[in-house]
């Protein structure tokens, strides 16, 4: 029986928290989907943790489900970070090659990622990726691999994404305590765009839009290189706000409303159907017709998309990415939300889904999963970094490792003593 190595992934989200296993095996070296679990995600408000007891209890509920479907135990994982206290800076970094041949080795584009770091980072932030966009050796510039090229100076232009420490050290506690270690944290969107972006769409340009419950996450990609990190704090739970205080009924009784009935204008048409809010539950009364639902439902929606173009501005891309706009996420389910993306971007717009992975698990084609599989194809990557010389992949994991490592070592020792 051929050998196999587990990878799992863990999107704690502010509604919902989503795990995905997957396995590879030792011979074919593919990677395939065996597990997907999900459960509410309690103790998270607006992508940050509240209360890390409740987390800890809710993680441990989406693990054992988790591993009675795969029936495996679950000891490493890769974990998402988001939040809209995510941030992004631009950064330079000159070395001069340490070999007298001038040949450029992995340890040299190490050192060049390490000098890119000396940023100003905002107090209790810290960095959580170094993402190089090229490199430059002496007076050629544009450069993607260096190694193995020749030269006396090495220079690097990077993007470094940062976050608070006190949320990634929450998350890390959370996750360390519910039985599970750690090998990366990844930011949640540049997870997403690992599972649902062909490497076609990042040349030409695209943005990923992931409409999450309490946040929105944008990444923008041109000729392989992020344009644009952005966490908006706005998502489908703001929808289901819109959805009570328009139909003056309960929080719960809008969400399921949202889910059976929702949807743009474009997708209701005309329609004056009427919903009695009492087949939905029986102690609530009213009534509510399809066609204003959806006009509540799409003034959020443009907002939403009205945020995400001015950010596109920022990078003077609006109504300019040949790709489109991706949509992933829970609030991407919305019918008719495609039609209403088109006409605010002006672009493509499609709905994304996890791609590149082999699985018999239908749930793997919803979009709310491209987190989760993009976190187990990330460890996939690095996996294969690992095997085999320093190469892109294992420059987009730089930084991650060793600093997850040293913060879990941390709060084991804390919680022995």
């Amino acid at each position: 029986m051929a050998q196999t190595e587990l990878i799992t992934g863990i999107d704690i989200g502010s509604s919902t928290i989503r795990i995905a296993v997957g396995e590879i095996s030792q011979e074919s070296d593919r990677l395939n989907i065996i597990g997907l679990a999900e459960g509410e995600s309690s103790g998270v408000s607006k992508g940050n943790i509240r209360s890390i007891e409740e987390v800890v209890e809710s993680i441990i509920q989406v693990k054992s489900r988790a591993e009675k479907m795969t029936s495996l135990s679950l000891e490493s994982s890769v974990v998402a970070i988001s939040g809209s206290h995510i941030t992004a800076q631009e950064s330079k970094g000159v070395i001069a090659v340490a070999r007298a041949d001038g040949e450029i080795r992995e340890d040299d584009v190490e050192r060049v990622l390490e000098a890119a770091q000396a940023v100003s980072v905002p107090p209790n932030y810290e960095i959580i990726h170094v993402l190089p966009r090229s490199f430059a050796i002496d007076n050629q510039t544009d450069i993607k691999d260096p190694i193995g090229m020749n030269g006396v100076r090495l220079e690097v232009e990077a993007q470094i994404i940062e976050g608070q420490s006190a949320h990634i050290k929450n998350v890390t506690k959370a996750v360390s305590l519910s039985g599970i270690g750690i090998d990366d944290l990844v930011l949640a969107s540049l997870a997403s765009s690992e599972s649902t972006l062909t490497e076609r769409q990042k040349d030409l340009g695209v943005a990923m839009v992931n409409i999450g419950a309490a946040t929105t996450s944008v990444l923008v990609f041109e000729e392989g290189d992020i344009l644009l990190v952005k966490v908006l704090p706005v998502g489908a739970a703001h929808i289901t706000n819109d959805v009570a205080i328009g139909l003056r009924t309960n929080i719960d009784v809008a969400e399921l409303i949202k889910i059976q009935y929702g949807s743009t204008l474009s997708a209701v048409g005309s329609s004056a159907d009427e919903v009695q809010i009492s087949q939905i539950n029986e102690q609530e009364e009213g009534t509510f017709s399809r066609k204003y639902l959806a006009e509540i439902i799409e003034a959020r929606v443009e907002e939403i998309f009205n945020l995400v173009d001015k950010e596109l501005k920022t990078v003077n891309r609006s109504g300019k990415l040949p790709a489109g706009a991706i949509l992933t996420g829970g609030g991407a389910k919305l019918p008719g939300v495609i039609d209403v993306a088109k006409r605010v971007f002006r672009l493509p717009a499609a709905i994304g889904a996890p791609i590149g992975v082999d699985s018999a698990i239908d749930k793997l084609s919803n979009p709310e999963y491209t987190t989760a599989v993009g976190l187990v194809l990330w460890g996939h990557a690095n996996h294969e970094a690992s095997r085999k010389p320093f190469s892109s992949i294992g420059i987009k994991g730089f930084k991650g490792v060793s600093a997850v490592t040293d913060l879990v070592k941390s709060i084991i020792r804390i919680f022995k003593s």
